[in-house]
């Protein structure tokens, strides 16, 4: 096992040349399609898991909103394959490089705010300045409501890489405790063991989830706006 900590979040190369845009291509290879009038099990859970997601996603929008339907489910997917194929042994995560999250939430985000300001522009304006303010508060309050509304994305990026980034490190770790205990005391060594695969089943639940929070919170910024 490597034993510097933070090897596994270096960006990989191949003969010199960054090797991030192929990992980034892969995961879209590993969604099955089918040819055939009737599809397979796993096709038929693939489209339902997708339908409910996206139903539950698209049902507070508008017919606007939904437009963007095809978008956020695409996200979801992107992002949960990424996560998932992160847990590999010597495997690379993408979504543990903060320039890589903010790549996908600043456009999204920005994406989402225009639309607010070109097809609402009152109610985008009134989010600045809440009903009922006191005049004096006034000048305060709209800086606070435009650095609140500026850090979003941010705020998305920098939740995705730490809650991904803290995972990996903790099973790197317990892993490597598990290694060296190996050839000391075997009974804490199988109890070490044993955290590291109840901690597996944790981090795969949290890439599923950060996923999921990850658009949600995409999808309720759009809401916002359209």
């Amino acid at each position: 096992m490597n034993e510097n900590l933070f090897a596994s979040f270096i960006a990989p190369t191949i003969l010199g040349l960054p090797a991030a845009v192929l990992i980034i291509l892969f995961p879209p290879l590993l969604i099955p399609t089918s040819k055939y009038l009737i599809n397979n099990r796993l096709i038929t859970a693939q489209q339902w898991l997708i339908k409910l997601t996206s139903k539950q996603m698209m049902t507070m929008h508008n017919t606007k909103g939904r437009t963007w339907s095809l978008m956020l489910v695409s996200l979801i997917i992107f992002i949960a394959t990424t996560n998932l194929l992160g847990l590999l042994p010597h495997s690379f995560t993408p979504t543990t490089q903060l320039s890589m999250n903010l790549a996908m939430a600043i456009p999204l985000w920005a994406g989402a705010v225009i639309m607010g300001f070109r097809s609402k522009i009152k109610n985008a304006l009134a989010h600045f300045l809440p009903q009922g303010t006191p005049t004096p508060l006034i000048p305060m309050l709209v800086i606070i409501e435009t650095i609140s509304l500026l850090i979003q994305p941010m705020a998305l990026a920098v939740r995705l890489t730490a809650n991904i980034t803290a995972g990996h490190l903790l099973m790197h770790l317990i892993g490597s405790a598990t290694l060296a205990m190996s050839t000391i005391n075997l009974p804490s060594t199988l109890i070490i063991f044993t955290i590291l695969i109840l901690l597996t089943i944790l981090e795969i639940a949290v890439a599923l989830i950060q996923a999921y929070v990850f658009t949600l919170l995409v999808s309720l910024y759009l809401h916002d706006n359209t």
